[in-house]
């Protein structure tokens, strides 16, 4: 495959990943508003725009504004437009690797934005993240049900759970920096909304309570959230998918020099697969996230060095 297309490939799996992240993000800590006492400047909503990247010069603006930049602003690129309309351009540029039912809901999505752009376009904030949410969703599925599980999808499914294991362990490890109580304390009424936001910013929060009821603790919610190897969501099951996508990607491609890549995809999943999370704990977990967004610095660098950015004659000697 060439590199261009393994990059295009790649990011359209990042791009929407990412703008599904930024949107649920967005909608669950409006949500959160509602429910209680929760200003701007409360360090709820400061963490919030710490995970989503929002620029310095937008934090001091009115609410309604940096909505509407994180959802509309094109010169942002973490906002909602810039990605959708990111993962068009590449999905325009592989319109040969892709199906044309993925290519139809891509392009959809990205005019059912651009729509929702002009004033009045949409009748709600929450109407416009489930709408933008049923057009991601709907894409993902037509990925996995119309495209060849070859190559282009294993890049496609490796740029998905890379984000969202970076994703995932960014929005934790601002969580636990400065944890709002002990492990296996007890949660008062004035933090419980806190943790409930971040089950819900991860679609977790019915999952968590099917395993462990109404016990909500910011140990077991680490826990489930890092280390459950079922849950779509978790650290552990993102990690786990990409690495089988890598793998994926390995066996029908340059086995002989991607060695390190495997290696690094290995530890890391090795490490949250064997994991105690009174472990994490004991060592500190806001720095054992941090080694693992490190792990998933390095093994990015690896992908482009191997399949990406590589020199021409080391792609001429496999």
């Amino acid at each position: 495959m060439l590199s261009r297309v393994a990059d295009s490939l790649y990011w359209i799996g990042r791009y929407l990943e990412r703008a599904e992240h930024t949107i649920r993000v967005l909608d669950v800590n409006l949500n959160l508003m509602l429910e209680g006492p929760a200003p701007k400047s409360d360090a709820g909503w400061q963490r919030m725009m710490q995970a989503l990247a929002v620029p310095e010069t937008m934090r001091d603006r009115k609410l309604d504004e940096v909505v509407d930049a994180m959802c509309f602003d094109i010169s942002n690129p973490a906002s909602v437009a810039a990605c959708i309309g990111a993962a068009r351009e590449n999905a325009r540029q592989v319109r040969d690797e892709i199906s044309s039912e993925q290519w139809q809901k891509l392009n959809r999505l990205y005019h059912s934005m651009t729509t929702m752009r002009s004033p009045r376009g949409y009748a709600t904030v929450s109407d416009l993240m489930q709408t933008l949410l049923d057009g991601l969703h709907l894409f993902e599925g037509v990925t996995d049900t119309t495209m060849s599980h070859g190559e282009g999808w294993q890049f496609i499914r490796a740029g998905r759970y890379m984000e969202r294991s970076t994703a995932i362990a960014t929005l934790l490890e601002l969580y636990y920096r400065n944890p709002l109580s002990a492990p296996g304390g007890m949660i008062d009424s004035a933090q419980y909304l806190e943790w409930v936001g971040l089950l819900r910013s991860c679609t977790a929060f019915e999952a968590f309570c099917t395993v462990n009821t109404a016990d909500l603790t910011p140990g077991r919610v680490l826990e489930f959230l890092l280390l459950n190897p079922l849950f779509p969501h978790s650290l552990r099951y993102s990690v786990n998918c990409l690495t089988g996508a890598l793998a994926g990607i390995q066996s029908e491609g340059r086995r002989s020099y991607s060695e390190e890549l495997a290696r690094r995809a290995g530890r890391l999943q090795a490490s949250l697969s064997f994991a105690q999370i009174d472990e994490i704990f004991a060592r500190d977990a806001a720095a054992y996230l941090r080694d693992v967004l490190g792990q998933c610095r390095i093994i990015q660098e690896l992908i482009y060095r191997l399949y990406i950015s590589y020199a021409v004659d080391t792609a001429l000697a496999v």
